[in-house]
């Protein structure tokens, strides 16, 4: 039986291609690799938003596409009266209070469970007020999220994507993912590639989203979690590369534990490089890519 969360991404989902980002590829050959850890929107996706971890940058106050996919969203599941339903504002305000209190609690990058959010903003109307409504507390909250998160943000495969992780993973590199994620990301694979992460060659125990943790990039916690399972694995951490588009989210913690470093410029929408950020100046990843199926050459002879 179909996955209910796959079929609605499937149902939302439509082709996008890249945006020339106008960068040069710096491509070099990197000797004694053995594992290569991925982010995930951006790099391995297409994400119309851009990224997932800038969801926050993507709305000042009520934004029209995001609230019209809200209104969608409960729509699907039987919430026709839009007026009484909470707003997108509240949805990011409620996110950026629980990251608040993360930072209190000393957790420098916090992470949310979106299905909690949801839990928390779902009985509260535009209006501010408190309700009653026994249709909006016995909603299906998971459901609810994906139907908004496919509306809000499409995604699609990358150029060449399934071809490098099969030539990576055919030529025994261990393969694993980093990812500022939800309980949903996982399904994209599924959606977009017809297979589950496991089945695209990524290594159970080498996955590391950040919902999970309550810790998300540029935060080193996550990739200092996978430099230990690998390190249990007999691999150094110079033997491992991370792939991401962001230079402040991806090459600089990935960096401060030992990894080597590819910065993904293949589309502009996602392609970060923070000239403007003071933590970012000065860091130079060993390798640029433009296109997924640059990044073999590099290891595989």
């Amino acid at each position: 039986m179909p996955n209910l969360y796959v079929e609605i991404f499937r149902e939302h989902f439509h082709a996008l291609e890249p945006v020339d980002s106008g960068e040069s590829p710096r491509l070099d050959r990197l000797e004694g690799i053995r594992a290569v850890l991925f982010d995930l929107y951006g790099t391995l996706f297409v994400s119309a938003s851009g990224e997932v971890g800038t969801a926050e940058e993507r709305t000042a106050g009520n934004n029209p596409v995001l609230q019209r996919a809200l209104e969608e969203a409960l729509g699907s599941l039987g919430l026709d009266h839009a007026a009484d339903h909470p707003s997108v504002e509240f949805l990011f305000q409620a996110i950026e209070a629980s990251h608040a209190r993360g930072r209190q609690d000393g957790i420098d990058y916090p992470e949310v469970d979106i299905v909690e959010i949801w839990r928390e903003i779902l009985p509260r109307p535009a209006s501010g007020r408190p309700t009653g409504d026994t249709a909006l507390r016995s909603v299906d909250l998971k459901r609810l999220a994906v139907e908004y998160e496919a509306r809000a943000n499409p995604c699609w495969p990358m150029p060449h994507l399934q071809d490098c992780l099969e030539r990576l993973h055919r030529h025994g590199l261990l393969l694993g993912i980093i990812s500022n994620a939800q309980f949903y990301t996982a399904y994209l694979f599924e959606a977009l590639l017809g297979e589950s992460a496991e089945g695209c060659g990524f290594e159970r125990d080498l996955q590391y989203y950040s919902y999970l943790y309550g810790r998300a990039k540029p935060g080193t916690a996550l990739f200092a979690t996978a430099r230990a399972t690998l390190e249990q694995r007999r691999i150094e951490p110079e033997e491992v590369l991370y792939v991401g588009n962001d230079i402040l989210n991806d090459v600089l913690p990935a960096r401060e534990v030992g990894f080597r470093t590819a910065l993904f410029a293949g589309d502009a929408r996602s392609l970060r490089r923070r000239e403007e950020d003071s933590r970012a100046a000065g860091i130079s990843p060993d390798l640029i890519i433009t296109d997924l199926a640059q990044l073999p050459e590099c290891m595989i002879q």
